[in-house]
C-alpha cells in the first residue's frame, strides 16, 4: 500500500502511527502541542523514536467531545500539515470525519484520511477521498453501544462502510479498517475485539488498531490516562500477533520496542 511517497507492506509487518493532537482538549495530551513550535518538535521527537506515519487531529474525539465548526478545525490542522510536509519526510494522516476539513487537509499535503465514523457521518467524505486518490482508514463506530450480537453487528456495520467506499470509487488498495476501540462500545466489547482482532481479516483489508491510553486500559487497570503505557503495550503485542498493519499510539519508543520484541518471538530471529 502506498501512502504519500512511501510503500507499506500490508502483511507481515506492523508500523507505528504517531498521534499529534493540535487541540486544547484531547484525552491525554490536550493543549500540549497546539502551538506550531511544540507540534513540530513533537513530530521530530516521534520520528527519531521510530514513527512511520503521523496522524494529525484538530478536534478531540474523547468521550463527550463537542463538534467544532469546520473552519475552526481547518484553521488548526492546515498550517501544521503544511509545515510538517515542508520540514519532514513522512506520510501524513489527517484525523477527521468532515469532507470540507478533509479536502482542505489533502490540498495542504495530507496523504491519508483517518475517519472515526467509517464514512457514515458526512456523506460527501467518501467522494472527496475517491476523487483525491488518497488512502483512508475507516473506523467502526456507533452513537450507542446497543448491540444484541456485538461481533455480528460490527461485521454488518463494516460491510455498510465498505459499500459506501466502493460506490464512491475508493480504490480497494487504499482502504484500511480500524475496529474503533473506545468508539460506540462497552468495556467488554473493547476487550472482545482486541482479543478477536483477526476476525477483521475476513474483509481482505489491512487493519489498524488504536488502543493507546484509552478507557478500556484505564478500566482494566484502574489507572489514569498518564499511567497507561504498560497496558497499551499489552494491546500492542496482541495486535501484532493478530496481524495488524498499523498501531496508532502516543508513546512511540516503547511501542516500537514492543513490536520488535513480539516480532522476534513470532519469527524466531
Amino acid at each position: 500500500m502506498r501512502i504519500g511517497n512511501r510503500d507499506f507492506e500490508t502483511s507481515g509487518h506492523t508500523y507505528v502511527m504517531g498521534i499529534l493532537n493540535v487541540t486544547p482538549d484531547s484525552l491525554s495530551d490536550g493543549g500540549k502541542y497546539n502551538n506550531m513550535d511544540a507540534a513540530l518538535a513533537h513530530v521530530d521527537e516521534m520520528l527519531k523514536e521510530g514513527m512511520d506515519i503521523v496522524d494529525i487531529g484538530g478536534e478531540s474525539t474523547r468521550p463527550g467531545y463537542t463538534v467544532i465548526p469546520d473552519e475552526e478545525e481547518i484553521s488548526r490542522v492546515v498550517p501544521v500539515i503544511e509545515r510538517v510536509k515542508a520540514e519532514f519526510d513522512i506520510p501524513i494522516s489527517l484525523d477527521t470525519y468532515k469532507s470540507k476539513v478533509a479536502l482542505a487537509g489533502i490540498e495542504a499535503g495530507a496523504d491519508m484520511i483517518n475517519d472515526i465514523w467509517g464514512l457514515k457521518y458526512d456523506d460527501k467524505l467518501a467522494q472527496v477521498i475517491a476523487d483525491k486518490g488518497v488512502a483512508c482508514c475507516l473506523t467502526h463506530n456507533r452513537k450507542d453501544a446497543d448491540y444484541k450480537d456485538y461481533m455480528q453487528e460490527m461485521t454488518f456495520d463494516f460491510e455498510e462502510t465498505i459499500e459506501i467506499a466502493r460506490k464512491a470509487g475508493i480504490d480497494d488498495g487504499k482502504i484500511i479498517l480500524d475496529p474503533g476501540i473506545g468508539f460506540g462500545k462497552t468495556y467488554e466489547n473493547n476487550l472482545e475485539i482486541i482479543r478477536r482482532l483477526e476476525v477483521l481479516h475476513s474483509f481482505g483489508y489491512p487493519i489498524m488498531m488504536g488502543a493507546s491510553r484509552k478507557s478500556v486500559i484505564g478500566q482494566a487497570l484502574d489507572l489514569p490516562v498518564d499511567e497507561r503505557v504498560e497496558g497499551t503495550l499489552v494491546t500492542t503485542v496482541f495486535a501484532v500477533k493478530k496481524g495488524a498493519m498499523f498501531l496508532r499510539v502516543h508513546d512511540i519508543k516503547e511501542n516500537v520496542r514492543a513490536i520488535k520484541m513480539t516480532g522476534a518471538i513470532l519469527n524466531g530471529h
